[in-house]
């Protein structure tokens, strides 16, 4: 590019010597003549300065290393798609092949060379349905119509980490693809409109949208959402994203929604979204176990989650869990054992609107559950039980201290000690006084005492 460049570059995404980087500036820096780009790099590591020269701010930075300026003959502003398409997919023909051919235009004999290498490059590019033009600094869509014409059926198309500065961009891409059902825009740094984007039948057949590490942020994933009725997965990691509303009349067929990588999103947030149909949630954070459990117990009828059915043992286990975590603040809102006496006050009950159906459900909390949690230690975290033999009425009843920590496959390791069983013989469950006349099946080897809300002075039962 020339150091004489008059184009209007503010905002175009660029790349120098494999990295990539947004114009943020373009013009004079003095004392030095010429022209100079001033940018922002994706890698603030990559950088000088935060943008400022001799005390002069020529633009903003969000990291005080993240800027440079550079000649604009050392910057790659990267080509319009079907370049990229041709560079790629395009074979090269043989001298053999470029033979030479007469043609009649109007009442001319014109001799022709290579006529049917294009045909034949046009015919490759319009049975394409697969693409990947992964990092190969593609920029925009090029001419009017041309991609439609060109390669008009491609289904599948992967455009992470280009040049592409704007969601605008992309629609004139791909309102020329009609077929387009799986779009990948990772790693391109786009600017997404303040509006509803005007062409919202542009992404009417797609099914899979890809937007890991663009900066899209949840508001911009509403307003855009109209245009994607018919998206089953939507990826979104790692865009720092922080959830402020639900989504009301979009992304009602979505399957899949990957939130993973967005350190902000915290439960409350989640709540939000679990109202979806399909329930697409996946793990968002290191502590996905307990986020999962406090979504099942704060929303009574969902039957799925993370594509897995909630079995009654697990939605009875979040429900207990949840009433004993927030049942102080439950007592200090005004609720009370007492049911004449219990008027939690409207704050509470917005943030926990299923409490008191759960206190109806399994009692109040008592005093002695809501106790503040003391030290970790193994001492208090022992559950003191009783261990029935259900199908051996001669066994007399044992009782032991367990740790509320000790899995399901401990336990039973224990019991075939005990009783001279095998492992793979054992069944267990477990009754509580609290819950007089039902069985709690415990049929995950790999989840805790804890997990199934055991506590003390309940009764597991074994058999064999």
């Amino acid at each position: 590019m020339s150091d004489t460049l008059t184009l209007d570059v503010f905002g175009r995404r660029v790349e120098v010597n494999g990295e990539h980087a947004t114009v943020c500036f373009s013009g004079v820096v003095p004392p030095t003549a010429g022209l100079w780009l001033g940018v922002e790099w994706d890698n603030p590591e990559r950088g000088k300065h935060d943008g400022s020269h001799e005390g002069t701010v020529y633009f903003k930075c969000r990291h005080t290393t993240g800027g440079s300026f550079i000649r604009p003959n050392k910057v790659n502003f990267g080509v319009d798609f079907l370049t990229a398409v041709k560079n790629r997919y395009v074979l090269e023909d043989g001298p053999e092949e470029d033979r030479k051919e007469q043609i009649i235009i109007g009442k001319k004999l014109v001799e022709t060379v290579g006529f049917d290498s294009i045909i034949k490059q046009q015919s490759q590019l319009s049975k394409l349905q697969e693409v990947s033009l992964r990092n190969c600094a593609v920029n925009g869509a090029g001419g009017k119509g041309g991609i439609a014409e060109t390669c008009p059926n491609i289904r599948k198309l992967d455009l992470s980490r280009n040049l592409l500065s704007s969601w605008d961009e992309v629609i004139l891409i791909a309102d020329q693809l009609k077929h387009l059902d799986v779009l990948n825009l990772s790693e391109n740094k786009l600017q997404f409109p303040s509006g509803v984007p005007s062409l919202t039948g542009t992404f009417s057949a797609m099914k899979v949208l890809v937007l890991n590490r663009t900066g899209i942020t949840w508001a911009e994933v509403l307003q855009c959402a109209p245009g994607w009725p018919a998206l089953e997965e939507l990826y979104l990691e790692s865009n720092n994203i922080f959830i402020s509303e639900r989504p009301t009349d979009v992304l009602q067929m979505l399957k899949l929604l990957d939130l993973s990588g967005n350190q902000l999103i915290d439960e409350n947030q989640l709540f939000l979204i679990a109202y979806l149909p399909r329930n697409p949630l996946t793990e968002v954070n290191k502590d996905a176990q307990t986020v999962r459990q406090l979504i099942i117990a704060r929303i009574g009828q969902l039957k799925t989650l993370n594509k897995c059915e909630i079995p009654v043992e697990e939605r009875r286990g979040a429900e207990l869990d949840y009433r004993k975590a927030f049942g102080n603040e439950w007592k200090k809102a005004g609720g009370h054992q007492d049911p004449d006496k219990n008027r939690p006050n409207e704050e509470f009950l917005a943030a926990h609107p299923r409490f008191q159906l759960l206190c109806l459900k399994f009692g109040a909390p008592e005093d002695g559950e809501l106790k503040t949690q003391q030290p970790f230690m193994l001492k208090n975290q022992l559950l003191k039980l009783k261990i029935k033999c259900a199908n051996q009425l001669d066994q007399k009843v044992i009782e032991k201290q367990l740790p509320d920590s000790m899995t399901i496959q401990k336990v039973k390791g224990l019991l075939s000690r005990l009783l001279k069983v095998p492992v793979s013989e054992l069944l267990l469950s477990y009754e509580s006084p609290k819950m007089p006349g039902r069985e709690i099946e415990l049929g995950n080897d790999q989840q805790t005492l804890q997990f199934y809300s055991v506590e003390n002075g309940d009764c597991l039962l074994v058999r064999w």
